[in-house]
Formats: structure tokens, C-alpha cells, sequence
């Protein structure tokens, strides 16, 4: 079993970073792909950017490419996700997913073996 908790949410103007973490607490998690999604109010979850289990492989939605970076330091278990140039748009609450051995960067939301209870960002205008 694999338990996951996401950090570094918060408030910030438009054009500012801030970076989430997204942590193991227990089994291997250079094991898994792991994929961060965002759901804000009124919207369905949407995937925003992912990285397969040996962090070869990665994707980006449309909307982040060139602002956000996703990396992995399997040593502290943790997955991370540079967010710059943040826009209002970006606002929602993020959650990480785990998927066992996942080649892929992406995958659909029910692929994924594990769930984090995900962090708030919010961008102000």
C-alpha cells in the first residue's frame, strides 16, 4: 500500500511559482508513475502533467507546457511539480495519483492505483 500527501499549495499573485510536493509515505515510489491532476469549482478533473516510474517518459497538458515542471527524487519518495507563471486559471485543488510500474506519463483517472487528498492553490488576479 502506498499512502500519498501533497504539500506547497497556497496563494499567489498572477506570474508567481510556487512548487508542490507530492510524497510516499510508505512502499517504493520510484515504482510508479505518478500524474498530477486539478479539479477547480465547476469543472470536471482535469489532468495537468505526469512522469512514467523511471521518469523517462512525461507529459504536459496543453495549458501548462512551458510553465510547469514535473521531477522525482526517488530517494526522499517524493514526486515534485515547479509550477511558474501562474495564471487565475490555474486555480484548483491539486491531487497526485499513483500508478504501479506506469511506463506512460498519463493515464486515465481510474488507471491509477493510489490517491492523495490534494492541496489548494489559488492565483489571485
Amino acid at each position: 500500500q502506498v499512502q500519498l500527501v501533497e504539500s506547497g499549495g497556497g496563494l499567489v499573485q498572477t506570474g508567481g511559482s510556487l512548487r508542490l510536493s507530492c510524497a510516499a509515505s510508505r512502499g517504493i515510489f520510484s515504482r510508479y508513475a505518478v500524474g498530477w491532476f486539478r479539479q477547480a469549482p465547476g469543472k470536471e478533473r482535469e489532468f495537468v502533467v505526469g512522469i512514467s516510474w523511471s521518469g523517462v517518459s512525461r507529459d504536459y497538458a496543453d495549458s501548462v507546457k512551458g510553465r510547469f515542471t514535473i521531477s522525482r527524487d526517488n530517494a526522499k519518495n517524493t514526486v515534485y511539480l515547479q509550477m511558474n507563471s501562474l495564471k487565475p486559471e490555474d486555480t484548483a485543488i491539486y491531487s497526485c495519483a499513483a500508478k504501479y510500474y506506469g511506463s506512460s506519463g498519463r493515464y486515465s483517472t481510474a488507471a491509477y492505483d493510489y490517491w492523495g487528498q490534494g492541496t489548494q492553490v489559488t492565483v489571485s488576479s
